[in-house]
This record gives structure tokens, sequence and C-alpha cells, in this order.
């Protein structure tokens, strides 16, 4: 049967499925208000409700490190060259480098330009910064943060929900079924299965979503009210509108001259999981569904089971933009602001600090502490001054993090020439919808033949 028979039969399911899913996003938003309503009327029951906030992203973290392991898995044991996979890798993570210290440097000059804290004269809290920094140091430096890739077993990395020892472990098993050659072919099958199994079930998780986005927008609200988004509102707005030309400016740019299509097409494709991250405060959650769409968008699976996890790790670019500019802000609010030279040296401390805290919850937070203490131990006291509205600032962190390591994806995929671009177009023109009752492309390549094909071909 060819393509163009098989398309009719699966367009009507996919349009119902797709029907009920949008109802499923609905009741989100509808969850949203409610908790800000709630978080307003009532701080100490919204306070209360954050548990199921809580509750909620934990399932989702529950299930990263089966669909990393089972995406990895497949798309290296698929492709017959070994050499690919580390091209795949060696080009992430000089990206990411090269991303990273472009979204630092882009929030200096930002910083620098709108100077928010100037003429505030605020006092620092005293204690507030000195916990913060401890954790970060607690994590160690570079060293250790590699040696924390390496399980205590096999299996423990599945279990212990480690993003980067999963995989670590993942490709130690896709490169192992790969040398077996035919002989793993029945593995491979194995694994595509178990797969499948892991998206059917955070497909009926994802269903709790309204219930969890109430708890943790009730949570926010209560806790902070509204007054300390006054009092740091061109913190902020100066932060949001940043990473707002970063992702549609910068990351847009690269976008159209490499892979030759919008960022607003993308940004589209992807306006669910954006609703996800917005209302659990957390990039996390939206990762499982990331890594299938992209699939699904023509990337082939071994690039991005490389690309998306490491990327979650060290392809911070949100985090990057509100480390800097929340270190001028508390300079200046506390009225002992920052000279170029230190302003630089903080860039550089803080490109490598925030890849080793990169697994440390709430890491922008401490990784900020961390380069206080270490360049001006006077300003420490400052956290305090934004501890009140970083969850707020939270949530535009986590979805530039998200678009990036989005774009990522794409753009690695284009360069080492394992993104079928007829097909892009086709999901981001609306012409391919994704299955969001499976998340899973059935149509996928998972035998070492298909894999190899050229993306034309694909």
């Amino acid at each position: 049967m060819t393509a163009a028979e098989a398309e009719p039969q699966d367009a009507e399911p996919k349009k119902d499925k797709r029907d009920r899913t949008h109802w499923l996003y609905i009741l989100v938003i509808v969850a949203v208000v409610a908790g800000i309503v709630v978080g307003l009327v009532a701080p100490e029951t919204g306070s209360a409700l954050g548990v199921l906030g809580t509750l909620f992203v934990n399932l989702i973290k529950m299930m990263i490190s089966p669909v990393i392991f089972c995406t990895i898995v497949i798309g290296i044991g698929s492709v017959r060259k070994a050499a690919s996979v580390g091209k795949v890798g060696g080009l992430a993570l000089g990206y990411f480098l090269v991303m990273s210290t472009f979204a630092l440097a882009i929030g200096l000059v930002v910083g620098n330009l709108i100077s928010p804290g100037t003429g505030l004269n605020l006092r620092g809290d005293p204690g507030a910064g000195a916990e913060l920094a401890g954790e970060a140091a607690a994590e160690g430096g570079m060293v250790e943060f590699f040696q924390n890739i390496i399980p205590t077993s096999l299996l423990s990395s599945l279990t212990e929900g480690n993003v980067l020892q999963t995989l670590f472990v993942a490709l130690l098993v896709g490169f192992a079924i790969q040398a077996m050659g035919t002989t793993g072919e029945p593995l491979l099958r194995g694994v595509a299965l178990i797969q499948k199994l892991v998206f059917r079930i955070l497909a009926g998780i994802l269903w709790l979503a309204p219930i969890g986005a109430f708890g943790a927008i009730a949570k926010v609200v209560g806790d902070t009210g509204f007054d300390a988004v006054i009092q740091m509102g061109v913190l902020m707005l100066a932060f949001y509108i940043t990473c707002i030309v970063f992702v549609f400016g910068v990351l847009g740019a690269l976008l159209r001259v490499v892979a030759k299509v919008s960022v607003f097409k993308l940004a589209r494709y992807l306006g669910r999981e954006y609703l996800l991250i917005v209302a659990t405060s957390s990039s996390e959650s939206a990762l499982p569904r990331l890594i299938a769409k992209m699939e699904h968008a023509g990337v082939q699976p071994a690039t991005v089971g490389i690309v998306v996890p490491t990327g979650y790790s060290f392809n911070l670019d949100g985090t990057a933009i509100y480390m800097t500019m929340a270190s001028l802000f508390i300079a200046d609010a506390m009225g002992n602001p920052l000279s170029i030279t230190e302003q630089l040296s903080l860039l550089v401390f803080m490109m490598v600090a925030s890849k080793g805290a990169a697994g440390v919850s709430g890491a922008g937070l401490a990784t900020l502490a961390a380069g206080l203490q270490s360049h001006r131990p006077e300003l420490l006291d400052g956290i305090g001054l934004i501890v009140g509205i970083d969850k707020f600032m939270s949530e535009a962190r986590a979805l530039t993090n998200f678009s990036g390591n989005a774009v990522a994806t794409v753009l690695i995929g284009a360069w080492t020439q394992t993104l079928e671009h007829k097909r892009l177009n086709e999901v981001l023109d609306g012409d391919r919808p994704f299955d969001e009752s499976t998340m899973v492309d059935d149509h996928a390549a998972t035998g070492p033949d298909e894999a190899d094909r050229e993306p034309a071909k694909a």
C-alpha cells in the first residue's frame, strides 16, 4: 500500500483524537484562571493546593527516564554507523556552548541598557542567598558533575530519574544493540513496544494536567500575591522582552537561514507544550512531548534522543539570560553596581557554573547565588529581593529553555542531514497532524536499513 493510499485511513482517527485533547487544553486554561482567583481570594488555601501541582509534575518526571531510554536505544540501535551519533553529540555540545554564552552576553547588554534596579535603594534579606549558594557548592564543580553521570548500576539510572545517567546508559545499550547487528533486531522491536506503552501511559497522565495547573498557579499567587510583581515589574518586563527577542529574533533568524522554516510555525506546532509549561512552571513537564513531536516533525530518532536530553542540561538559554540580568538588578538595587570587568568575570563564571548546577532544582537561583558569593559576597543578601518573583520569572526561563532546545534539534538535524525537510514543512503547515493519543509515529524508521536512508527518501 502506498503512502498516498494509507493517508486517508489515518486521517479520521487522528481527527477524532485531536478533538478530545483540544478539550483537555481548554480545561487547563480554565484551571489556570481558577487557580489565580483562589490564590487571590484565599491565599492560605491557594498555598496549600500547591501539592496538586507538585504531584502532577512528579508524575511527568516519572516518565522522563523511560521515554529518553527508549528513544535513544531505538534511534542509535537503528543506525548502522556509530560515527554519525558521535558527530551529532559533538555538534550539539559545541552549539550549546556558543548559544549559552551568547544568551549570557545578551542578558548583560540589556541589563546595562535598562538598569531596572537603579534608584530602588533596597535592603537585602540577610541569609536568603547563603543557603542557595550552599546548594550550588554542594553539587561541586564540573568534575563532580561528570562523575555523577555514571550511575551506581545499569538499572539505577531508570529508577533515580537522573536525565544524564539515563542518557549515558541508553547510549551504552543502543551501541551494544547496534554492534549485535541482525541478532539485536528482536531487542530493538521489544524496546519499540515498550516505547509505545510508555507513551500510552504518558498520554493518560496528561489528562490530569488541569488539576496540576490549578494547584501550581494557586500556590504561586497565594504565596506571592501581586505586590512583589508590581515592585519588580520593570525587571520582569525587561526579562520577558529579552527572552522574546532572543527566541523570535536570534533563534528565529538561525532557523530561517539553516532550516528554511519559520520559528512562528514551530511555536504554533509546540503550542500545547508551551501551555503545559506555563501551567506547571516546569519545562521538564514537556520534555517527553518534545521528543515525540520532534520525531514526528522529521528529525531522526537518534538525533532527537541525543540533542533534547543533553540540551535540558547544557542548553539553558533562558536561565543564562536570567542570571546575568538578575545579577545586575541586585547590584543596582542595592546601590553597588558591578563594573564592566566584574560583569565579564561573572559571565565566564556562570557559563561554567550553569552547566555544573544543571541538575539542581532551582538551578538558576542557586547558580546566581554562587556567582554573587564568588565575585561580590556583599551582594549575596540581595537574593531575597527577587525570590518573591522568581516563580513568575521561571515561566519565561522555562519557555525560553524549551524553545532553545526545540530549535537546536531542528538546526542540528539540518546540519547533520538527519532532518527530512519535506516532512517538517508538512507537519508545521498542519498537513501531518500529531497523534495525541499515542505520541508515537508508527511510520518512523526502526530498522537498520530504514534509519540510514537519505533524508530525501525517508
